[in-house]
């Protein structure tokens, strides 16, 4: 099993890890516009990035619309990284970060395909599917413990 290097933080420095992941995945990969990808909120968020050795493997993004919730965006996982449980770690740091900063709850808007996922996380659909990017999604809340 890897050994991953795990970066969380609001830094330059983070921020163009992450930046690499969610171009290789959202841009490159699902065809996601850049302008609509680099959306400028990165600066007011805390990323979560893990790293094999010094190359970005994935990555999340964590803001708080309001004190007590907080939205995680931008999940992403290099495909050749997929199905090593990745995910869910990115998911426990970002959750671990939001709950350090007084949230509790999170919010999340899931692309359909991988709902299960979140799903199995404790999250719940609230809504109706709706699109953003041009990818299906639905919105899904829990409960930070």
């Amino acid at each position: 099993m890897t050994n991953y290097t795990r970066h969380v933080g609001s830094d330059a420095d983070t921020i163009s890890l992450a930046h690499t992941v969610r171009r290789r995945v959202f841009i490159e990969e699902q065809g996601v516009e850049e302008a609509v990808e680099m959306d400028g909120r990165d600066d007011a968020a805390t990323h979560v990035v893990f790293t094999d050795d010094a190359d970005p493997v994935a990555t999340a993004r964590v803001r708080f619309p309001d004190p007590s919730t907080a939205k995680i965006e931008r999940v992403a996982v290099c495909p050749e990284y997929r199905d090593e449980g990745l995910g869910r770690q990115v998911m426990n740091v970002a959750e671990s970060a939001a709950r350090d900063a007084g949230a509790t709850s999170a919010t999340l808007h899931a692309q359909v395909s991988v709902r299960g996922f979140y799903g199995k996380l404790g999250y719940e659909s609230v809504g109706e599917q709706f699109e953003e990017a041009g990818i299906p999604h639905v919105e899904m809340r829990r409960r930070l413990a």
